[in-house]
Formats: structure tokens, sequence, C-alpha cells
């Protein structure tokens, strides 16, 4: 049997990067992918989102367990499942997150992990095009980050309605400073997304022989003492196949990495026990820290003529999009899940912004995503960037087509009770706005009845969906933390030649959707297995 010198579980953001940078360097790599390839064809197209995030042909179809932060209801989770992971199927937003994020990090035990020491490698990744300064931004990287090209006067009203809010413009926030209003940034380049599979797995496995397998359940990491020499997957057939390495890299995301480790006796003896698996290496870790971002959306009615998504995907209007998408002209089909964006604070006197605003000009039914209300309008949803709410992550029995028991425990916090208020209080300032207002017939969803700070919390509990941005689950930390998993160099503790990269890692959230962390994390990991720091 041929003994490959890694072995990455997931094709995500993190195996992509891997895949590319080791198979660069000259090392034998072999690439394990639950899901198909990714060929499904809205894939590229970046309004396809609609269509991946609730397929299970290319995503997990996963929920978070109910709880009294949402009023015992379940909260549906889609998480990617074909080459590229979420990057294929989620809303394209670059973001990384503020520099203190990385600097609380490196302050809780996390050597080498401060802004100023991950920030070239945030560009090493990009190819900035038309935004920000080189200070900042990369300009020679394999992925696009391009600014929305999409001209829109209600998007356009929400960044002066937050302007006269007292929310300075900001036309880079992931420079200088995150705070601030104006247009996303995403991986959308010439009308086309650019996931981390087109962008590095692809390239990799053409350039450098990189062994992709899809169709590849990783079952558990076989275990020789306390050393990884390999895993088991689960083929398309339902037989179990071997792949043995040097090193064993898992990259299977914040849901699914704990389960793998799990299922190879490697986390809680409690938990391992109740399923009846034995435990090879006590972690008390795994799968504990668990985060996620609960996003609350506002809806607005559109006054008659408002140019709205709603109206340029249904009919005739849908096909002559679709010819301006073909042809590389603006097109509704070319935009992410959201246009502009808020950063800001729930107090004055705090010194950096903690929650987010996203607005884009299409209303969804109650809020939710992928379902268009038949009228035009706009949504607004608001999200707490840096949650302390913390739940965990267990497998559900010895079954390895199980899917994970996911808890985030959402609004356990009152902190993060009192952010999620003041935020959709300040979503509704911004939507009644003195600009806003010329193109707002009439606040749908939840509407004027909800005023109260309990009214706005019960709202936020009954209505609050996933931001699909799981973390935490094999957090790094120092020897100290007696719950962490990872060391600061990524490798399983305890064991040798097992690493995690993924969002697993993070000790606490990104004041960001997870993507341009991920890929960060996966760059400097490659800097680290190759001793290059």
């Amino acid at each position: 049997m041929k003994v490959f010198d890694y072995v990455i579980v997931g094709s995500g953001a993190a195996g992509s990067v891997l895949a590319y940078r080791l198979g660069e360097a000259g090392k034998s790599v072999c690439v394990l992918e639950a899901g198909p390839k990714d060929t499904y064809p809205f894939i590229r197209m970046p309004a396809g989102f609609v269509k991946t995030l609730f397929n299970p042909r290319v995503t997990w179809q996963l929920q978070h367990e109910g709880s009294p932060g949402t009023k015992g209801r379940p909260v549906h989770v889609a998480q990617g499942r074909t080459l590229g992971g979420s990057s294929s199927v989620n809303g394209m937003i670059y973001n990384r997150g503020q520099a203190a994020d990385f600097d609380g990090w490196a302050q809780l035990g996390n050597p080498g992990w401060s802004y100023r020491e991950v920030l070239p490698l945030f560009r090493r990744t990009e190819r900035a095009i038309n935004l920000g300064t080189d200070e900042y931004r990369g300009r020679n990287g394999r992925l696009p980050v391009t600014v929305c090209h999409w001209p829109n006067a209600v998007a356009e009203a929400f960044i002066a309605g937050a302007k006269q809010l007292g929310v300075p413009e900001n036309d880079d926030y992931n420079g200088a400073v995150q705070a601030g209003t104006g247009y996303y940034q995403t991986v959308i380049y010439r009308n086309e997304r650019w996931s981390a599979a087109r962008t590095f797995l692809h390239p990799a496995r053409k350039n450098f022989s990189v062994d992709v397998r899809v169709n590849a359940r990783v079952v558990r990491v076989i275990l020789e003492g306390k050393r990884a020499v390999g895993v088991v997957y689960r083929g398309p057939d339902d037989k179990l196949t071997e792949v043995r390495a040097n090193t064993v890299i898992l990259s299977a995301g914040a849901a699914h990495t704990p389960k793998v480790l799990q299922l190879s006796g490697i986390g809680p003896t409690a938990v391992l026990k109740g399923v009846g698996i034995d435990v090879k290496h006590e972690l008390p870790g795994v799968g504990e820290n668990f985060r996620d971002h609960l996003s609350s959306r506002m809806v607005g009615r559109a006054k008659p003529g408002v140019d709205s998504i709603n109206g340029r995907v249904t009919g005739w209007c849908l096909g002559r999009e679709f010819m301006y998408w073909a042809l590389g002209r603006p097109s509704a089909l070319a935009l992410s899940v959201v246009q502009a964006y808020a950063f800001w604070k729930s107090d004055p006197s705090l010194e950096l912004p903690d929650f987010g605003v996203s607005f884009t000009p299409g209303s969804h039914k109650k809020g939710e995503l992928g379902r268009l209300d038949d009228f035009p309008g706009f949504t607004l949803g608001i999200k707490q960037m840096r949650p302390e709410s913390q739940g965990y992550v267990r497998i559900r029995s010895a079954d390895d087509r199980d899917p994970p028991i996911l808890q985030p425990n959402f609004l356990t916090s009152e902190f993060d009770q009192r952010v999620a208020v003041e935020g959709l209080k300040w979503t509704r300032a911004v939507l009644h706005s003195a600009a806003m207002e010329q193109h707002l017939e009439t606040e749908i969803f939840p509407g004027p009845s909800v005023k109260t700070d309990d009214e706005w919390l019960d709202f936020a509990r009954q209505y609050g969906t996933s931001g699909f941005h799981l973390m935490g689950t094999a957090k790094m930390g120092p020897d100290s933390d007696p719950l962490a998993v990872v060391d600061p160099r990524l490798k399983v503790r305890g064991l040798e030649g097992l690493y995690v990269v993924d969002a697993s890692i993070m000790p606490t959230m990104p004041s960001a959707n997870t993507y341009a962390s991920v890929l960060m994390i996966a760059e400097k990991a490659s800097d680290m297995l190759l001793s290059r720091s």
C-alpha cells in the first residue's frame, strides 16, 4: 500500500489550500472528500447559492438542536459536501475580522497567531482587485477578491442611512479598521464564484499530481499506539478502504472533524463510552467550545417602482438576467448573498464594533434565505460578531452514518442577548432612516408590534437562523488549557502525526464569517508543516 506524505480529510477551504501548498513543495498528498465533484451547474453562478445551500447532493443538511435560546426550535444548518466544501456553496463574502480577534488568540497562549503575524498569510492568499492598500491587501495571490459591482439605489440608500446614524463610510473593512459601512468584498470574479477548489485544489491536482478522491467519507483515524498512520473511509459502494500516510490532517469542518475524532476513540471519556466506543486517547475538549453566529433578519416592502432583486428573477426578467450573466454584464445572478454592510457598536462607549448588519435589495420570506417574497423589497440581517454562548458537538452513536449532535446554545449569555437586542433596534433605525424611507413602503417583518427589549429578544429566539459559521470544536490552546485539543502548531495533543486545520481550531469567533480566516489558518499550517515557521 502506498504511504502518502499527507492525507487530508476534507476538500474545503483549508483542505484545498493545504493540498496546493504541500503539493507545490513536492510532497505526496491524498485528499478525501465525502461529497461528489463540484460539477453541479449552480456552483459557479453566484446566485446559485439558493439552490446549493438546500441541496443534499452538495451539502450536509444538518440542524442545531433546539434550546431555550431558540424556544426549543431546531435550526437548519448547511455545510458544503463537494469539492471546495462550503466555499462552493456559501455566500461568497470575504471578511477577515478585526485585528483584535487574532491578537486575542495570541493572548490566550497561542504564540505566532497575532494579527501582525497572520496578516502576511491573509495577503498571500488573495489577489485584491481595485481595493485597499498594499499594506493590508495582497495583489499576487490566487484568490480574486472584488467589490460588488451592481449599482442599486436601495443599497446606496442603506449606506446613506447608516451614515445618517453616525457610521462612517469605509471602503476597506479588511484594512486598517473594520468599523463603517459600504459594499461587501466577495470572491466573485467575472460574474463567477471562485471557490477554494477552483482556486487551489484543481490546480494542485493538475500541476502537482495531488490524489483527490470524492465520495470518500472518512470513518476514523488509524492509530498505532499514540501515532496516526492513516484513515479509513467509506466509498460510494459502502466499502471500507484504508489510506496510509505519515501525517493525517483533519480539515472536515467544525461539525465533522470532532465527529471523526470521537469515532476514532479520541475525545471526552463520558461521550465515547456513552455510545460504546473504546477510549484510545482522552481529550476532554473534543467537540466543546462550539459556537455559531445567530442571524436575525428584518424585511421591508419597497415602494412601487423600486428596483429589487425580486422583480429581476421572475418571468422574462430572469431570462434577461441570465443573458447578462452569461455575457459578463452586471446581473442579479452574479450577486453574493448580501451586498452592503454596516459594522457598528451596541454601546457608543465601545472601542470596536460588536455587531454587523448585512443588506440585500431583495426581500426573503420571514427573512429566510432562498425563498424570495412575491413583492419587491429588501432584507437586513443582524448578527453579534463575537458570541460568548457556546455548546458542543457530539457523535449520536458509534455508527458513522449518523449525523452529529450540534448544540450551540444560542443566546445563553446575557451579553449575547443584550447585543442582539441593541443590534435589532439599530437595524430598525436604519431601515426607517430618512435615506431609506424614500424607498420603504412598510416594515413587513417583524412589523411595528415588536417594540420592547423583551419583544426583540423573543423575536431573535423565535426567528434567528444559523450563520453557518461553525467553529471552535477542537480549539487551539496552551498546555494549561484543559479543553485545548491542538497546540499552537495545530498538532493534536498527546498524539503524533495528527493535525487539525480548519475552523475547529479557533479558540474564539472572529468578527466575521469564517471563510477568510480558515484560508489564513491553512496558509499558516502549511508553513508550520513544512517548517517554514
